[in-house]
């Protein structure tokens, strides 16, 4: 099969269509033949060394941890799901003509594949992080870097749940974060007095979702570190915040909410580029940049 190898660590020019062998589901896994993949960070996170202390690398190397396609093997001790089923999930070497995965659920047929290969990673963080800095209805809760994916999902979630969502973003985003339910402001100097002004009584919790240093000031608007969480910055524990990023027991339960949700027309996930297999460098690429509103997706057949 075709599939998205690299054999050193670099730039997205490293990315290489290749023949490989086939994956095939082992128990408690499902394979589908592959429509679409998410782009993620830390696909190139992983891609350029950045994390090769914490995630080394064996080479050659795969691309990819969430798809979506039609199942055509199921392993071992598999029920609800069966060959044939339009399913999404979470997975390894998700950029290739097939793929294994180990989390999944079924696609709702409204749901177009190029959206659900990109849904999987980021319904589970959401939903993991909502959860674990504590934040309930009623409550007012910050994201910084709100326009991505992931907080693109957890403005939804959040506000499914009855929480204040004020997200920060760059200036021509916010009538985007506005549409998904959340109070936009600028990051940058003076984000602590902009948040004042949105909220006089302040935020009850934040999420750093972008990694940009901001955690010291998160905290100071929070005032208890148990109430902030990142996901990308790996200096949080320093601090005393919670630094997140492997998901919990059971993602399948945080997929299944995902695609109920979607089906509610309470999420929805704005693809804000395609390219094919061949064009992965390309997309890496786009990501790496850091400015994407939603998420970037692999179309592979």
């Amino acid at each position: 099969m075709k599939a998205i190898n690299y054999s050193e660590y670099g730039g997205p020019e490293v990315l290489k269509v290749v023949d490989v062998e086939e994956p095939h589901a082992g128990a408690g896994q499902v394979r589908i033949a592959v429509r679409a993949a998410g782009v993620n960070p830390a696909d190139w996170k992983r891609m350029t060394g950045y994390l090769r202390d914490i995630f080394p690398v064996e080479f050659p190397a795969g691309v990819g941890f969430e798809a979506s396609g039609i199942v055509d093997e199921v392993g071992e001790g598999v029920t609800g799901v069966a060959v044939g089923a339009a399913v999404f999930g979470l997975g390894v070497d998700t950029l290739a003509e097939y793929a294994v995965l180990s989390s999944w659920a079924v696609k709702p047929d409204d749901m177009p594949f190029e959206v659900a290969g990109g849904l999987a990673v980021v319904s589970e963080t959401a939903l993991r992080s909502l959860d674990q800095v504590g934040v309930s209805a009623g409550q007012t809760l910050l994201v910084s870097g709100a326009a991505g994916g992931v907080g693109s999902a957890v403005i939804q979630f959040a506000r499914h749940r009855g929480i204040t969502v004020i997200g920060t973003a760059s200036t021509p985003k916010h009538d985007y974060l506005r549409g998904l339910g959340a109070i936009p402001t600028t990051y940058g100097p003076g984000l602590a007095e902009r948040v004042r002004e949105l909220t006089p009584r302040g935020v009850d919790a934040a999420l750093d979702i972008a990694g940009s240093g901001i955690i010291p000031e998160l905290i100071d608007m929070v005032g208890d570190p148990s109430r902030v969480l990142s996901i990308s910055d790996f200096s949080a524990p320093e601090h005393g915040v919670r630094f997140s990023t492997s998901p919990r027991e059971h993602p399948e339960r945080a997929l299944a909410e995902g695609a109920r949700l979607y089906s509610e027309g309470a999420l929805r996930l704005h693809v804000e580029k395609t390219f094919p297999l061949a064009q992965s460098g390309e997309a890496q690429a786009l990501s790496m940049d850091g400015h994407v509103t939603g998420k970037i997706v692999i179309c592979v057949s």
